[in-house]
């Protein structure tokens, strides 16, 4: 028997510009290791941690992009996230996840709590450590 994890809603923070019936799918670069290919798709149970994904996303990627955050389902079996639950949340009080399967937008959420300008740079400055300390692994 596959414990449930978690029912939902999911979300999934970037900033991809998608569609409703779009799949989200693994097998990218990562935004925090650019040079590490994803092997699985990262999602939560929280709008705001999605929202947060989303601004980070956005943090890193030059150019303007837009940050967004997706109502999404999982078409297969996923996991707790172990960047975070094992390493820094034991338990996953964030409703952290990934899966290997591909994830269907459903919706997009627009009202998700923004950062603050204060807040953005506190995470420019974290971004700018974790990225500069090649030892930050990621478990893929």
């Amino acid at each position: 028997m596959t414990e449930v994890l978690d029912e939902g809603p999911f979300f999934h923070g970037t900033v991809a510009d998608l569609r409703v019936g779009d799949f989200l799918t693994a097998g990218w670069r990562s935004n925090y290791r650019p040079e590490v290919i994803m092997n699985h798709i990262y999602f939560t149970a929280i709008v705001n941690g999605a929202g947060l994904a989303a601004e980070i996303a956005a943090e890193l990627n030059s150019g303007g992009a837009v940050p967004r955050v997706y109502v999404v389902e999982a078409t297969g079996a996923f996991e707790n996230d172990p960047n975070v639950t094992d390493k820094k949340f034991p338990g996953n009080p964030t409703r952290s996840y990934r899966s290997s399967a591909p994830l269907k937008v459903v919706g997009e959420i627009t009202d998700w709590t923004r950062l603050t300008p204060e807040t953005l740079e506190m995470w420019r400055e974290r971004l700018a450590t974790l990225l500069a300390d090649e030892r930050n692994e990621i478990i893929n």
